[in-house]
């Protein structure tokens, strides 16, 4: 069975319109090294596009097609190579209530609630549902590979009306790998090294001898080569201060050109083919452009690929704005 055309091609992108799953069945083993993804969150929106992801009848249905799809993502994936997840989360609402957006920020008639979590039994209103983790968790027991839980800081957040919790400021990336040995250049993503990092430094070097001099360190040992300075710059760690910058002739769903920067550069060898699922407006495929990699991106929407098509015709130069 032959693979249906491309709605866009050049030499370096290529984009696939229809469902994800059903896109990446048409996809050869091992044709990617790494995958860079946001899919649609549960309950959170509605794009207006039959088919969609997000609007599954229970977090529980969700989880469960997320599984399916990262274990045919995970088949088309060359096997030194790892999936970069990006997911938020979602909040239980009563039967009666508004819980989604639509596609132009309006509220969906259709609701959920947390029914299908554990059994029947349903989480009462309001309960924050742990979505990636729930995600993360089904895709370890799948097989993955889990080996970071990221923490993206949106430091200049949206403002939430919730008058009885504290705004939610993050969102999780979840490094994953298909087996224990595969590409991840942290040099790449070294952060450079400042006056502060470098008395940071000096001064967990002496915390550990004077910790290890005094017999204080529980047996663990001196930990100073871990502390010890590269002068490449430091590890960037799982915490990541990426303002958000959506492009603006996107959907408003969008992340910043920076977290895909970050993935690409770490997780994708050069040369590489980076493939993203639900590719959206392209921004997965900027920075796979701007970072000389081929990009694959799969979207139910032709509207959005229309979007990326014009991103990706304006020339690499562009997208650092993105």
């Amino acid at each position: 069975m032959s693979s249906p055309p491309a709605y866009y091609q050049d030499e370096q992108v290529t984009l696939l319109l229809g469902d994800a799953l059903e896109q990446l069945r048409t996809l050869p083993d091992g044709s990617v090294d790494c995958i860079v993804t946001s899919p649609p969150y549960f309950g959170l929106r509605d794009y207006g596009t039959p088919g969609q992801y997000g609007l599954e009848a229970t977090p529980a249905e969700y989880v469960e097609t997320m599984r399916a799809l990262f274990a045919e993502a995970r088949r088309v994936l060359a096997d030194d190579g790892t999936l970069w997840l990006n997911l938020g989360d979602s909040y239980a609402y009563p039967p009666g209530s508004a819980g989604r957006q639509g596609a132009t920020g309006q509220r969906a008639d259709r609701t959920f609630t947390a029914e299908g979590l554990r059994g029947t039994r349903a989480l009462p209103p309001k309960n924050l549902l742990m979505i990636p983790a729930r995600v993360a968790i089904a895709l370890q027991d799948d097989g993955w590979i889990l080996r970071n839980e990221n923490v993206w800081w949106k430091r200049n957040g949206m403002p939430e009306k919730a008058q009885d919790r504290l705004t939610s400021r993050h969102e999780k990336v979840y490094l994953l790998a298909k087996q224990q040995d595969y590409w991840f250049d942290l040099d790449a993503v070294r952060l450079p090294i400042t006056a502060e990092r470098a008395r940071h430094d000096r001064n967990a070097h002496l915390h550990d001898h004077r910790y290890a001099a005094e017999g204080t360190n529980h047996g663990i040992g001196p930990t100073t080569l871990h502390r010890t300075s590269n002068p490449l710059g430091s590890n960037p760690g799982d915490v990541w201060d990426i303002p958000t910058r959506p492009y603006p002739a996107a959907h408003f769903a969008t992340f910043p050109i920076d977290l895909p920067l970050r993935c690409i550069k770490a997780g994708c060898k050069p040369g590489g083919t980076v493939l993203d699922p639900f590719s959206g407006s392209g921004t997965t495929g900027a920075a796979a452009r701007q970072l000389g990699r081929k990009y694959v991106g799969i979207d139910l929407n032709p509207a959005y690929h229309d979007l990326a098509k014009d991103r990706f015709v304006q020339g690499v130069l562009d997208f650092g704005a993105a």
